[in-house]
């Protein structure tokens, strides 16, 4: 496979059958699909890319403390919310993230020295959120998780959540595409962490396992490098990255 600087789905496969010198009778494409799912887990949980940062505009429902998370959301990188019933422009206010107990004492000191109120009896702009009822499927909103919000919204305000997903990979169904993020700028770590699985799925050899695993760490040192780093800053900002070079003295 010399020369490939991407890869699609179908020279992905083709590309872990010639590495492992292993053909499509028992590299099954149900199998190679195994690979490449796990390799693809294995790189969206090590690294968290900005390709699959996505945004969800919605409105709270007024009187109503909890709201679902996004289809296929991993995790939330912060709620905005807008004190608008109609736009998501002008300012703005983000909502500090606590656990339900810090909730439930917030509510109960607004509500006076004995509590024992629930979050929808003290309302207003939200000022806080906690994560509740963890993700099942992921499919749709209504297995994706939610949160509390406190204050209880008293209107429909505009709110915006900042989030990552699960991408849809590399696949031969039609849940999957056949050109990704990390197939198009991440191909050989990509290849990397598939023959891992594939010499796992081998029993062997272990000097192959071990040579593959070094080379995916060292590519996705290199991969996160640009995402965590480079994309991270601008030289109008953080100034223009100088390496130092030592000079021979005078």
């Amino acid at each position: 496979m010399a020369g490939v600087s991407t890869y699609s789905y179908s020279t992905l496969v083709t590309a872990i059958r010639d590495y492992t010198e292993v053909d499509a009778n028992v590299f099954t494409e149900t199998i190679v699909d195994g690979f490449i799912m796990a390799a693809q887990n294995r790189i969206n949980l090590d690294l968290p890319m900005d390709s699959d940062r996505l945004q969800a505009e919605a409105q709270f429902a007024t009187d109503f403390n909890s709201i679902t998370m996004p289809t296929k959301l991993l995790f939330v990188r912060g709620i905005e919310v807008y004190d608008s019933t109609t736009s998501t422009t002008g300012p703005s206010t983000w909502l500090e993230k606590r656990d339900q107990t810090f909730i439930s004492e917030y509510v109960g000191e607004l509500t006076g020295p004995e509590g024992g109120a629930a979050a929808q009896d003290t309302t207003g702009l939200p000022k806080y959120y906690s994560m509740f009822g963890g993700a099942t499927t992921g499919t749709n909103t209504a297995t994706s998780g939610a949160i509390y919000v406190a204050p209880t919204p008293n209107a429909n305000y505009k709110y915006i959540i900042h989030y990552n997903a699960m991408p849809t990979g590399l696949g031969s169904g039609d849940d999957g595409n056949s050109n990704t993020y990390l197939s198009n700028y991440f191909p050989q770590g990509l290849l990397y962490a598939c023959l891992v699985e594939a010499f796992m799925f081998l029993k062997g050899p272990t000097d192959m396992l071990t040579l593959y695993e070094n080379r995916y760490k060292t590519e996705l040192q290199k991969f996160a490098a640009m995402q965590l780093g480079r994309r991270r800053r601008d030289d109008y900002t953080d100034g223009t990255v100088r390496i130092p070079i030592e000079s021979a003295p005078q």
